[in-house]
């Protein structure tokens, strides 16, 4: 187009209207969509730095922070909603808790009974809050718990 805005004939108008510079890494579908030519001002193959989506201070490097946050949740948890041995529970983590801790949900590993069992504390290290499927010990002490069940006490009535 001449500088005095004539069109002169044959000339063609360009077909690009316009030219965005996308400076976030953003969905580009969108963009793909509606615009015709639009300028990366981002790697879009570069992985996100979760370290920029920290919700807390990382200036602290204290031995219990945590490398990523759960900032939302949803449907049930296996090892908290529905019964599982203490050694599985969520709310207690056998780790970093208390053995003889349990909560509404924890059952006996070796007895199969709802936590705390009749032997859940008993001297160091023997109560039954310290089983764990990893360990020979309990795993052996609960097949054999399976293989021979308690015995039912009948009681007996006087023949008339």
């Amino acid at each position: 187009m001449p500088k005095n805005g004539t069109k002169v004939k044959g000339e063609e108008e360009s077909p690009i209207r316009s030219i965005f510079c996308l400076k976030k890494n953003v969905p580009l579908e969108e963009f793909d969509e509606k615009e015709d030519c639009f300028i990366l001002d981002f790697d879009p193959f570069e992985t996100i730095d979760l370290k920029k989506l920290a919700l807390k201070d990382n200036k602290k490097k204290d031995e219990d922070s945590q490398e990523i946050s759960v900032i939302a949740e949803r449907g049930q948890v296996a090892c908290r909603d529905y019964p599982h041995s203490r050694h599985l529970c969520v709310k207690f983590p056998f780790d970093k808790t208390p053995h003889e801790k349990y909560c509404e949900q924890c059952y006996c590993y070796v007895c199969d009974t709802i936590a705390p069992c009749i032997s859940w504390i008993r001297g160091a290290q023997q109560g039954h809050c310290h089983a764990t499927e990893h360990d020979f010990i309990w795993k052996n002490l609960r097949e054999m718990k399976n293989r021979n069940p308690p015995v039912q006490k009948i009681a007996l009535q006087p023949v008339v």
